[in-house]
């Protein structure tokens, strides 16, 4: 993808790593990802309920939205530059890293296929694939016409 993905220059002094800049990012992902896995969980007690069990509405809708969600902050974090780098790890890394969750969809996807639900399988992995990307590119497009 792109090195702003991956900025380990602003850790580095020379050849010695910065232990500030280091601790102030692991902190926020840390704080980013307990409150995105409380997101997370809320969503899925809360569509659990609203639509019941027979799907995985919950983690379904939590992937779409964190989805679009980290479409909005790619645009305006990364290519407007309109947050720190801190801000970008605890929302992009630590908060929709732990509110979106491949590990969770694919345990419930081979629940489903153990379960014999073959047809929720396949809807369930479809849907979660593609909507997901519409999502993000969706997303995308829209901050960059709404953001000038």
């Amino acid at each position: 993808m792109s090195d702003r993905f991956w900025p380990d220059s602003e850790f580095l002094d020379g050849n010695e790593l910065v232990a500030g800049p280091i601790l102030g990012t692991l902190t926020a992902i840390a704080v980013g990802g307990a409150l995105g896995s409380v997101a997370r969980h809320g969503i899925t007690v809360y569509f659990d309920h609203l639509l019941g069990r027979e799907f995985p509405y919950g983690i379904f809708i939590a992937n779409i939205l964190g989805s679009a969600a980290i479409g909005v902050l790619f645009v305006l974090l990364l290519e407007r530059g309109l947050l720190s780098e801190v801000w970008r790890s605890l929302l992009m890394v630590g908060f929709l890293g732990a509110f979106t969750t491949f590990s969770t969809f694919s345990l419930q996807t081979i629940g489903l296929i153990q379960e014999g639900r073959l047809l929720s399988a396949a809807t369930y992995t479809i849907g979660s694939v593609t909507l997901s990307i519409i999502a993000a590119y969706v997303a995308m497009v829209t901050t960059r016409s709404l953001s000038g």
